[in-house]
């Protein structure tokens, strides 16, 4: 399995961007969609995920109402939707697929359950 993220760039404060994460190789249907992100000199986390099969999505506190995870199965491809953006969501975003850990949600936060990912989009929100 292959990530191709996508989408990132320089954007002001309350205004919006959509990042891509297309999909290659023997994918399937049975594994998690996620986004993470890590600013300069903090630990990568957890923004967003989605199960693949149902469309079931989870977002971290901090972009609830903001941000938004989606994916076009006919594509392969996952988009997070990001809007109000502030310059605290100024990080690197990396997709990953979860194959692991697909059967429970406990897991879907943790980036070490993650078993492939993208090379990551950077993000630069300014003030």
């Amino acid at each position: 399995v292959q990530l191709q993220a996508s989408g990132g760039g320089l954007v002001q404060a309350g205004g919006s961007l959509r990042l891509s994460c297309a999909a290659s190789g023997r994918t399937g249907s049975n594994y998690v969609m996620g986004w993470f992100r890590q600013a300069p000199g903090k630990e990568r986390e957890f923004v967003a995920s989605i199960i693949w099969s149902t469309g079931r999505t989870y977002y971290t506190g901090s972009v609830k109402g903001r941000f938004s995870i989606s994916r076009d199965d006919a594509r392969n491809t996952a988009y997070l939707q990001m809007n109000s953006l502030k310059p605290d969501d100024t990080a690197v975003y990396y997709c990953a697929a979860n194959y692991r850990a697909y059967a429970s949600s406990a897991y879907y936060t943790q980036h070490r359950m993650y078993d492939y990912w993208g090379q990551g989009t950077l993000v630069t929100v300014s003030s």
